[in-house]
């Protein structure tokens, strides 16, 4: 922790030119989030100023060019580059992306140091972040590079968690890459997370299948008769409560999902497109199976109304309230893993609305 109880929130700009640094601002306008939480923005202050007057925010931003001199009740701005910028609202420019990269690895590396307790990243433009020394789809892939454990990507809202098997991988090479051995990691990487970070002491996961109809018995595919089904089998024989698979197609629509504390999906889109229709706008990203706690909006950059003032900044509150949360929670965890008999005081988080 900081100098102070409150949890120090770092935050990755993400892409310049999209509507992330307008949602960070308008997430610490309210005053209010800087009663639980002190912010540290990894961008440029002089950025983040004409951002305040292009959208008209009354926000006190901080500079800093040391992480030392953090301040409380400050949205602080630690100056990873001091030259001027010119944004191009809703255009992918290449050197764009290589700032977004800059405040990423800035906030990634102050965070294995624990100079910030979280980091929350606004939404990066995949096309024009790639380079030599950045060759990743996106966050999750470089995250796990940098820090400890096996990443899932696992989307929250309220009691809704949904997390997939394979997430930025092409739909060709979704069945070569699902196997047995990724099936187990995946899944034992959520049932731990969701006793440590959720709280959850005996999680009920649902799995769906791979193939339409799950494979309707090796007519469509053989592979949930042949890789998920067994595998599914060991894990609860191994005790875990692991149900399925079920059929994609009925799972939302049924309100099946509703019984379980999280629902794993096969891909990108199986999972993420029924999340996104029940839960858009206040949907969340965490990197399940990582050392430190990372969430993000459940959006991308929307070049399509960057710059006009209008983003909705509720994902983003979101994704920091979520932050917080699971670090008390995993902090309590590991406290109480530690000295069973003893009596966990710490109050839980709740959101300030």
């Amino acid at each position: 922790m900081g100098k102070s109880d409150k949890i120090i929130v770092g935050i990755s700009i993400g892409d310049l030119n999209g509507i992330g640094s307008e949602t960070v601002l308008k997430t610490f306008q309210d005053a209010r989030m800087l009663e639980f939480c002190t912010p540290v923005i990894f961008a440029s202050v002089k950025l983040m100023s004409f951002f305040k007057k292009t959208f008209s925010l009354d926000v006190p931003v901080y500079g800093i060019d040391s992480l030392d001199k953090i301040a409380h009740k400050k949205v602080n701005v630690f100056n990873v580059w001091k030259e001027q910028v010119d944004i191009n609202f809703g255009k992918e420019e290449k050197h764009i992306g290589a700032y977004a990269i800059k405040s990423l690895e800035a906030s990634v590396q102050a965070l294995k140091e624990g100079q910030i307790d979280v980091l929350v990243t606004a939404p990066i433009n995949k096309s024009n972040v790639q380079s030599e020394s950045f060759n990743f789809p996106g966050h999750t892939d470089y995250l796990a590079r940098e820090l400890e454990g096996e990443s899932l990507m696992l989307m929250v809202s309220n009691n809704l968690r949904v997390g997939l098997l394979t997430d930025h991988v092409a739909v060709k090479d979704i069945s070569a890459t699902i196997t047995r051995e990724l099936i187990e990691k995946k899944i034992n990487t959520i049932h731990k997370t969701l006793i440590q970070d959720f709280g959850i002491p005996r999680p009920k996961i649902a799995v769906l299948g791979i193939n339409p109809h799950i494979g309707d018995n090796g007519v469509i595919g053989k592979e949930d008769d042949e890789v998920l089904i067994p595998t599914l089998t060991n894990l609860r024989n191994n005790g875990k409560l692991v149900f399925g698979p079920y059929a994609a197609d009925s799972f939302f629509g049924s309100s099946n999902y509703k019984n379980f504390d999280v629902i794993i999906a096969s891909y990108h889109d199986q999972g993420l497109i029924p999340f996104k229709t029940l839960a858009f706008g206040t949907g969340v990203n965490f990197t399940a199976g990582l050392s430190k706690v990372r969430t993000s909006p459940d959006h991308g950059t929307a070049f399509d109304v960057a710059g006009k003032g209008v983003a909705d900044h509720e994902s983003f509150k979101q994704a920091v309230y979520t932050a917080i949360d699971i670090f008390q929670k995993r902090n309590e965890y590991e406290e109480i893993s530690e000295n069973p008999l003893q009596t966990n005081k710490r109050k839980p988080f709740s959101k300030k609305k």
